[in-house]
């Protein structure tokens, strides 16, 4: 596998020309990387060099064998599955082009063979800071009990509740980039913008927890965020809200919804599982704090 192998672009139209068919052939597992690159298709790319996202695929004789983009130039790499040679050819193309790389985000092994190649290319110690379980749904299964009240899709009325509960997770789970824009009032420029977002209601019409999916890309659905606020957990609200968005893609004609868990949290995979989740890998995010300038020069 030749570094040259690796293509790089920051049109994400003519990435798509070239990747999207490969993207598109396994939706569950490409989930980020199809919602990214349609919200850039959709929404253009900002005009601000530092924000600028770029976009990479692997291509021999023609065919596409694996991919990645990175939300922007100095960002962390969000990689397709790929083999440890590819992930090494990736590296060596990115340090010959003196690219900076914060982190990397993918499957467990295509991130631990990038994470691997890019200290011994540059010296830079990865560093461990998320894991992630991807769920894929079979067949929905409803809880029984189910808690008294009815599903909303949340409308321009609802902005205001949405918007807080989306900042009240982000601050929860410690992503700081989103609630910087939120806080900014760059809402569309969140990762939130794009979102279809449904709220679980109790029969006065309160709202008690939401779920937002993405709108469905190469068949493919993502349920996320899924947040109910922590005086009203333990019951059964999220399961709720997160079958009422089960359902409205499926009516919508998605193939593949999927969603992502923290390991950490057992009480969430189990409800996953029993509302018909299965589990279908493990991502690995890692960061690479101690990368010497140099490397990236």
């Amino acid at each position: 596998m030749r570094p040259d192998d690796w293509h790089l672009t920051e049109d994400v139209h003519e990435f798509l020309s070239r990747a999207g068919d490969f993207l598109r052939s396994r939706p569950a597992l490409h989930t980020m990387h199809l919602t990214a690159t349609e919200k850039h298709r959709v929404n253009g790319v900002s005009a601000n060099p530092a924000e600028t996202p770029v976009f990479g695929r692997l291509e021999r004789d023609g065919e596409v064998h694996a991919g990645f983009y990175q939300r922007t130039p100095t960002g962390y790499l969000s990689l397709t599955s790929m083999a440890p040679d590819q992930a090494d050819a990736l590296a060596a193309r990115l340090a010959d082009l003196g690219r900076p790389v914060a982190g990397v985000s993918a499957d467990h092994d295509a991130s631990t063979a990038f994470a691997e190649a890019w200290q011994r290319r540059t010296g830079a110690e990865p560093v461990v800071t998320t894991r992630l379980h991807l769920y894929r749904l079979g067949t929905l299964t409803p809880q029984d009990p189910f808690p008294e009240g009815r599903g909303h899709l949340a409308g321009e009325q609802d902005r205001e509740q949405v918007v807080r509960w989306c900042r009240e997770f982000c601050v929860e789970v410690g992503e700081q980039y989103s609630i910087d824009l939120i806080d900014a009032g760059a809402w569309g420029d969140s990762r939130f913008g794009d979102r279809n977002f449904t709220f679980w209601q109790t029969p006065d019409g309160t709202p008690v927890s939401m779920a937002a999916a993405t709108s469905i890309v190469g068949g493919m659905v993502r349920v996320d965020p899924v947040y109910t606020p922590a005086h009203l957990r333990g019951r059964g609200y999220a399961g709720a809200v997160t079958v009422e968005a089960s359902r409205a893609a499926l009516a919508a004609g998605a193939k593949d919804i999927v969603l992502f868990t923290d390991p950490g949290n057992p009480t969430s995979n189990a409800l996953y599982q029993r509302l018909g989740y299965v589990r279908l890998t493990d991502f690995t995010v890692y960061e690479f704090p101690s990368a010497a300038p140099e490397a990236a020069a």
